[in-house]
């Protein structure tokens, strides 16, 4: 699985805290992160990733999912493979928009689709933020849409992973570039994962937090977000986080937008990236939001959501 991710956090703090509209209470201060993190999440079903002709003729078309082998129920490909032990095989599959058919197969036929099946979405991003006294964490910013479903994927449970960036592809006018990253060999796991709502992945926290080069710092109110000098923190080399300047364009509502002036950040990646999804904005040494989009003709160009929004998790 490709991702990105390092450093960690700080000290406890005894935090005063806000409530947000829903009545939730939010700490008022939050360790800016902005490691990249290899995402997992585990389904409780299997879908095929790709269109398969098989050798009957008939198609397995990419986004199908598989409920069935030989009448019983499978849920998990470790599941199915103890089925396909059997010299034929019943496939009972599940097409959008129309109702369960069944397929015939030979174990041999079956075991040469198998690569191209699926029961996880998996994913990189960056982490926004840890709160050092709930021990609970957020990311990306925005939802995971699962490229094959085409739909936030239903899953039944979830974890992240500490990764680094390998390579660069960077971004120019109409063509995102991206982080190519893969989970470091020790394959630390960070936290599950919760929840995957409108504004983010969130979990518990289940890392050492001790030794963060970072303290928390305060949340800003919206009416505090100025045009202007600003940072955002994020990894593009191995698992270092980097502080680079932006400038606040326009603030409306709880989105922000911003132009990349760091020259050294656009030297290496032409602006914003895919899997930048997360990244920290700082302001005055507060904590202002997390950049969620590129704009694709103008990669120079971000929007972020306030954190103060991505906390409510998802808008009410």
């Amino acid at each position: 699985m490709k991702c990105h991710l390092r450093n960690l956090l700080s000290m406890a703090l005894l935090l005063v805290f806000i409530l947000s509209p829903n009545g939730e209470a939010l700490a008022k201060k939050l360790i800016p992160m902005g490691e990249s993190i290899g995402i997992q999440l585990q389904l409780p079903f299997i879908y095929v990733a790709h269109d398969v002709l098989l050798p009957n003729g008939q198609w397995l078309k990419k986004g199908d999912v598989i409920t069935g082998v030989n009448g019983t129920n499978v849920t998990s490909l470790e599941k199915m493979k103890l089925q396909l032990d059997s010299s034929k095989l019943t496939l009972t599959v599940r097409q959008k928009a129309q109702e369960q058919r069944d397929i015939s197969l030979t174990s041999e036929q079956a075991n040469n689709i198998l690569p191209f099946l699926k029961d996880e979405t998996d994913g990189i991003g960056t982490l926004t933020f840890i709160d050092p006294e709930s021990k609970q964490y957020g990311a990306l910013g925005h939802q995971i849409i699962d490229g094959v479903l085409k739909e936030p994927p239903e899953f039944k449970n979830g974890a992240i992973f500490l990764a680094s960036i390998e390579q660069i592809k960077k971004s120019s006018p109409g063509n995102p570039g991206y982080k190519i990253s893969v989970i470091e060999n020790n394959n630390v796991r960070l936290g599950n994962v919760k929840s995957n709502d409108l504004y983010g992945i969130f979990g518990s926290w289940e890392s050492d937090i001790k030794d963060s080069l970072r303290k928390p710092i305060e949340i800003m109110n919206n009416e505090e977000i100025a045009l202007g000098k600003a940072e955002i923190y994020t990894a593009i080399e191995g698992s270092e986080v980097e502080a680079f300047d932006v400038d606040i364009i326009k603030i409306e509502d709880n989105v922000l937008q911003f132009v990349v002036t760091d020259k050294e950040l656009l030297e290496k990646t032409g602006g914003i990236l895919q899997g930048m999804s997360g990244s920290p904005v700082i302001q005055n040494g507060k904590f202002v939001g997390a950049v969620t989009h590129m704009f694709v003709e103008h990669p120079s160009k971000g929007a972020a959501i306030t954190v103060t929004e991505m906390l409510k998790k998802t808008p009410k």
